[in-house]
């Protein structure tokens, strides 16, 4: 059973800066997408970041020219750079991989919260 586990989640102030880290249990050499979704209570989960494994990358309107998603595959893990956080930018933050073979898993999430 693969695992994936979000770690770096905190509480900034608006302007600050984060990094979220995703580890995978195993290889990521072989994944059709890595992403980064977030949710906050009442709504639905919602896009942030996502790059395919032809090296396309996807980001809401929202984090544009804020967030950067990059990817270590000796580490197999996914990292989310933010930069520029807003208080609108509170949410629970999940990493997403979806495997060639078929596997998709969700990780457990990590509170962001940006304190104005």
């Amino acid at each position: 059973q693969v695992q994936v586990a979000e770690s770096g989640g905190g509480l900034v102030q608006a302007g600050g800066s984060l990094r979220l880290s995703c580890a995978a249990s195993g290889s990521i050499l072989s994944v059709n997408v890595l992403g980064w979704y977030r949710q906050v209570p009442g709504k639905q989960r919602e896009l942030v970041a996502t790059r395919t494994s032809g090296g396309r990358i996807v980001y809401a309107d929202a984090v544009k020219g804020r967030f950067t998603i990059s990817r270590d595959n000796a580490k197999n893990s996914v990292y989310l750079e933010m930069n520029s956080l807003k208080p609108e930018d509170t949410a629970v933050y999940y990493c997403y991989i979806s495997w060639a073979w078929g596997g998709d898993f969700w990780g457990q999430g990590t509170q962001v919260t940006v304190s104005s």
